[in-house]
């Protein structure tokens, strides 16, 4: 079977698909107004908005880790523990919310995980406080 011969440039589908769009457009925003953002080009100002959300909320996540840590570890301990991550470990938790925000699977398989590990260190550390507790009763057991 011989493939169609294409028409004149402008005529096929997706050329007809495209002004249909151009039209729906121009029924949004009939009076021409200007695009929101420093640049009258759309894509631009929307990899400026990109970058301004990356960095803003990149600088809000390492600014409540720190906080977090600051408590328990003073703040140059905590500026250095969040700054002293391995590229492993930065790529494994962006790859895991990256999984968690593509779907509903991934978040309940993600927080399914997440909520088993915290269970997991609840039930390891009631367990190491009951040897310690065993351990001090020993002691004194043999002391007397």
């Amino acid at each position: 079977m011989m493939a169609k011969p294409k028409g004149k440039a402008g005529t096929g589908a997706s050329a007809r698909i495209a002004g249909a769009v151009d039209k729906a457009g121009d029924k949004l925003a009939p009076d021409d107004r200007d695009v929101a953002g420093p640049s009258p080009d759309p894509a631009t100002n929307l990899l400026i908005h990109d970058i301004l959300l990356r960095s803003g909320g990149r600088i809000l996540r390492l600014g409540l880790e720190k906080g977090l840590l600051r408590n328990r570890y003073g703040k140059s301990a905590a500026r250095e523990i969040v700054e002293n991550r391995s590229m492993v470990q930065t790529l494994a938790s962006y790859a895991v919310a990256r999984v968690a925000t593509r779907s509903v699977p991934g978040a309940i398989v993600v927080g399914g995980g997440i909520v088993a590990k915290a269970l997991l260190d609840r039930r390891r550390s009631r367990r190491a406080a009951e040897r310690a507790g065993d351990r001090k009763l020993r002691k004194r057991a043999e002391q007397e």
